[in-house]
């Protein structure tokens, strides 16, 4: 492994800010001298490539051994013990040889085993306190576009290790570094829940078939049953076996509203989906949650705009505190609104609506070949490279459909248009941003996976008046003139707020109860196999 000299190591480290302590200039016994020597040795004989947190810790104190402390070996060994907790793996730690190491007699082992068994104790610290606060995956071998914050650099690390190695009780310090957010204590608790349930088996599944409505009368009604009571409901009336009423009713809205679906009583697709995923299924969905919680701890701290994406809400919270909420409609599952850290720049009163490539090709090209008048009646306007107004009816549009094509598709501004009165522009070079709707009863749906990418907000101008932050320039009247006057305006915000596209199939309801919800773009699944991957 390339290291730095101890001197200059500790000259960078203390550039870095990372509270290393040194232990240069110290006296040392001689047996410590020659395991230290050893630790050095085996260190440099290290692969270049490989993470370079243990070798700048032992850097930061002379190579001087750190686990003497049998009850300190002893803590880290229960650590990995209780991993599952966190919906990680203790097997990613080679437990087995970790209580072996923890039941050596240190005193009697050569220079040699002891050197071996700090670095295996030093390198599973570092590796477990990684995965419980950043995670186990790299979210980047998964989403090309992911950008949130990104996990701290191998010296930062390094003086968290040694600060945890500082605690008067190494197993809390362990457990400190698990991300501090009212999610992730729920999806412990229901991990616990669900896995209790998994040991006992599945439960029952109800049949498929058509929606099913309050009053109607199903032959399947005796399995929704008792795939309700299995999941802890009680006092369902049997006196009408195969009718679908009260209480039943009410059990099943408890039970869409701990799943994040409309609480409407009726049993269709979405909500029979989540009725027949099994315990296991939860458990691992729950594990799932976890890991994306712990990419994205670090950002959910400070003022942020987070946008849930499965939950189609946005929550705005400055100083701590929500002011204000809002339905959202996000991509489809076909044209997916990425996970993405980013900030608005500013905002566009009544913008101009430039079709994207995605919807030109797939969208609008095939409707304009099929209809003449689709243009005219969508108020888009063909421009060339020049800005010059082309005629559609001299196009090609079928040749366009297979050659490409050479022009932009404007829509002028207006309440009526795409992107209604207000734009949000954010930065990523995906071309998504937030924006107003002319289609807002779309916002009545309970499902509202229907954008090509972009997020539609319902409340755009009260969001506007936060963003703007200068009551004085900015009154609820000058605001609604300026939206009213049509005229296209670009206006930077006053307030800088990160904004947060965040997917997750797990979330604290206003009830304060874990839910678990429908996984609309089929994420979750490549997720948990990357957990199931050995680490490496």
């Amino acid at each position: 492994m390339s290291l730095l000299s101890p001197l200059s190591a500790l000259a960078v480290a203390a550039d870095a800010g990372t509270g290393l302590v040194p232990g240069v200039g110290e006296t040392l016994p001689a047996a410590d001298t020659a395991l230290a020597l050893k630790i050095e040795q085996r260190l440099h004989e290290r692969s270049a490539a490989a993470d370079e947190t243990t070798a700048l810790f032992y850097l930061s104190r002379a190579y001087r051994p750190a686990w003497e402390s049998p009850a300190r070996v002893e803590a880290l060994v229960g650590a990995v013990e209780s991993l599952r907790v966190h919906g990680l793996e203790p097997a990613d730690f080679d437990l087995e040889r970790l209580r072996r190491t923890a039941a050596e007699a240190t005193a009697e082992a050569g220079i040699d085993a002891r050197a071996e068994r700090e670095l295996l104790l030093t390198d599973t610290l570092a590796a477990l306190l990684f995965q419980i606060r950043h995670g186990k995956v790299d979210p980047r071998s998964l989403y090309r576009e992911w950008n949130f914050t990104a996990p701290p650099n191998p010296y930062e690390r390094a003086g968290e290790l040694a600060a945890v190695l500082r605690a008067g009780d190494l197993r809390a310090a362990i457990e400190a570094h698990a991300p501090d957010l009212p999610l992730y204590r729920a999806l412990q608790q229901g991990l616990a829940h669900y896995q209790a349930l998994a040991d006992l088996g599945d439960w029952p599944k109800v049949p498929a078939g058509s929606t099913l409505r309050p009053g109607e009368r199903s032959a399947r009604i005796p399995a929704l049953r008792a795939r309700l009571v299995a999941d802890g409901e009680s006092g369902l009336d049997e006196a009408n076996p195969n009718r679908y009423e009260a209480p039943m009713v009410e059990a099943v809205r408890r039970f869409q509203a701990r799943h994040g679906l409309e609480a409407d009583g009726v049993v269709g697709a979405q909500t029979l989906l989540a009725l027949n995923a099994s315990p296991a299924r939860r458990v691992d969905q729950i594990r799932v949650n976890l890991e994306r919680l712990r990419w994205v701890a670090a950002d959910l701290r400070g003022d942020r705009l987070l946008v849930d994406i499965v939950g189609y809400h946005a929550d705005l919270v400055l100083d701590g505190q929500s002011v204000w909420t809002s339905k959202v409609i996000v991509g489809k599952p076909t044209r997916k609104t990425p996970s993405l850290r980013d900030s608005v720049v500013n905002l566009v009163f009544n913008p101009k609506w430039v079709v994207p490539p995605t919807i030109l090709r797939e969208d609008v090209i095939p409707r304009a070949a099929r209809n003449p008048d689709y243009l005219a009646s969508q108020r888009l306007r063909v421009v060339d490279r020049s800005g010059q107004t082309v005629d559609p009816e001299t196009i090609d549009w079928e040749g366009a459909r297979q050659s490409g094509f050479p022009y932009r598709l404007v829509q002028q501004s207006g309440a009526d248009g795409s992107l209604g009165r207000i734009k949000f522009s954010l930065s990523n070079p995906y071309v998504i941003y937030l924006h107003d709707t002319n289609a807002r009863s779309l916002f009545r749906r309970a499902e509202r996976a229907l954008s090509s990418g972009c997020v539609r907000v319902e409340k755009p101008v009260e969001l506007a008046r936060i963003l703007l932050d200068d009551a004085q320039a900015w009154s609820a009247e000058t605001l609604e003139t300026a939206l009213a006057s049509g005229r296209t305006r670009t206006v930077d915000v006053g307030r800088e707020v990160t904004v947060l596209l965040h997917y997750s199939t797990a979330a604290v309801g206003a009830d304060g109860q874990l839910q678990l919800r429908n996984d609309i773009y089929d994420y979750d699944r490549a997720i948990l196999s990357a957990l199931a991957v050995p680490r490496g």
